[in-house]
């Protein structure tokens, strides 16, 4: 069953097979995680999204249209969704009020800079629009190109590169401020 594409996999899940089901989210959590951690600014809201992508899975595995879409994708757009709902639902979260994730870097000065530099970019992408996030996160973090991002956010091409012009804009801005403010504050 390892050998079974992802569009094999749901067949199975669509007839009660637990077992094709679990190579599934074997297979796809890690990213599922990672885009719901990027989107909402913590574990347990990204664990809490993860779970209800596979729970959606089991549940619409019988609706699934081999070759209408790629199943990477719809994963996705669904982990994408429930973030945005999630987002407009709950506000976001202080972005104080969440733990530096560990470094692996053996250097403590290294490690420092590392997670300072961390902490700033989270924070800057944390304070971008949701839309903007979502594409940010799509395209650079989950190596989706632009094609796959429009599909997953249910967007045009060219609106996805428009959130991601925006985006990196603010970015730029958010970043170069928190630079000048560190440099400013390190002078005194």
């Amino acid at each position: 069953m390892d050998d079974a594409s992802d569009d094999e996999l749901v067949a199975l899940v669509a007839s009660g097979n637990q077992a094709a089901c679990a190579l599934l989210v074997e297979r796809h959590l890690t990213r599922m995680l990672s885009l719901a951690r990027r989107m909402l600014g913590n574990q347990a809201d990204a664990e809490e999204v993860a779970q209800e992508v596979f729970l959606r899975v089991w549940t619409h595995a019988a609706r699934w249209e081999p070759g209408r879409a790629q199943f990477r994708t719809w994963l996705h757009r669904v982990a994408t969704n429930l973030c945005l709902d999630r987002l407009r639902r709950h506000g976001t979260e202080d972005i104080d009020s969440i733990p530096e994730p560990p470094s692996e870097d053996p250097g403590p000065d290294e490690q420092l800079e590392q997670s300072d530099l961390a902490r700033r970019v989270e924070a800057a992408l944390q304070a971008l629009p949701p839309r903007q996030r979502a594409a940010v996160t799509l395209t650079h973090y989950q190596g989706f190109t632009n094609i796959e991002a429009a599909e997953t956010l249910g967007i045009s091409v060219e609106a996805v590169e428009s959130l991601l012009g925006r985006a990196r804009r603010q970015l730029r801005i958010a970043l170069a401020t928190e630079k000048a403010d560190y440099l400013r504050k390190m002078s005194i």
